[in-house]
């Protein structure tokens, strides 16, 4: 494999800059040098009709929740994709993926749903995943006020959030809530503590370390049983039968990548419609880079087609 030399490039500029490391300083600080980063290197995405805030109900008090509704032509309701931010549990915000949202809503004709779910050390698992899943049973039940269908849901999410897309579609279907169309899971965490090949060979000089993935783990994962809770670890349920159909992308310069592999194999041993997209050059993050990297449109265009195809099944 050799690096893609669009995102070699923009880590060197970050190398040479002054700015501090992604996760670095206080939790402030990194959420601050997050939010920043996504502004300079995001795709510039379609205006969408209206972007506007509910608060759904959660297990913790009211989840801020963006709701972005494309600017197309339509004759009924609208699918919905619940996406789910990533930055390690601890980082990122609604506003810090708004851009790729309505990406995902112009392209695939959806409308996205954005939860600000609740963030570590403030708010430690569980809060996370209760959440998410909070967030999918109202859209359910409450689609019409938004102008969607809620017989036709997708749930997706990059790293941290693909982690509780992933746990999420686990939840509904050992609930027995509500179905989804499609999970779609971008580099995603799937193992709390993961000891894998890539964590050994990209774990240093590839924008995401894993110096940086302990420390996010030390604020989202407090009691030692925690990082075996499939609710964290999705990896390791015992069945994987019966889950929705799932889009995974991995990268190969990525520490997460053998662990987002793992889990596309779980998934297709045990039935489940798989399609694994391994981005070999890539670097974890690059999707949200997409205004630098051209692959990371691609992804975004590989991805709303994706949606179409599942929301139109």
């Amino acid at each position: 494999m050799s690096l893609d030399a669009q995102a070699a490039k923009l880590l060197e500029m970050t190398a040479n800059s002054n700015a501090p490391a992604l996760i670095a300083g206080t939790v402030a600080e990194s959420r601050a040098g997050f939010a920043a980063l996504t502004e300079m290197v995001g795709i510039e995405a379609p205006a969408p009709r209206s972007i506007r805030e509910v608060q759904i109900p959660g297990p913790g008090g009211a989840i801020r929740t963006l709701v972005i509704t494309p600017d197309t032509p339509t004759t009924g309701p609208r699918p919905i994709l619940i996406y789910y931010h990533g930055g390690g549990w601890v980082i990122g915000s609604p506003e810090t993926y708004r851009a790729e949202a309505c990406y995902y809503a112009a392209k695939a004709d959806c409308i996205v749903l954005v939860p600000d779910y609740r963030l570590a050390p403030e708010h430690p698992f569980p809060a996370a995943p209760l959440d998410c899943y909070a967030v999918l049973e109202w859209a359910a039940a409450n689609a019409g006020q938004i102008g969607a269908d809620g017989s036709r849901i997708a749930v997706g999410g990059d790293s941290a959030g693909g982690n509780l897309a992933a746990v999420v579609s686990q939840m509904t279907r050992d609930r027995k809530g509500p179905p989804i169309a499609l999970q779609l899971l971008i580099y995603p965490a799937t193992r709390m503590g993961a000891n894998t090949a890539s964590y050994r060979d990209c774990g240093e000089g590839y924008f995401l370390t894993a110096t940086a993935m302990t420390w996010v783990f030390n604020q989202y994962l407090r009691k030692p049983e925690d990082w075996d809770n499939t609710l964290a670890s999705p990896l390791l349920a015992s069945d994987f039968a019966g889950l929705a159909p799932a889009l995974v992308m991995t990268a190969g310069f990525d520490p997460l990548r053998d662990e987002g592999a793992e889990y596309a194999d779980r998934l297709t041993a045990a039935g489940v419609p798989v399609e694994y997209i391994c981005y070999r050059n890539q670097i974890h993050g690059f999707v949200s880079m997409a205004g630098a990297i051209d692959e990371g449109r691609q992804f975004l265009d590989q991805a709303a087609a994706a949606l179409r195809k599942a929301f139109h099944a």
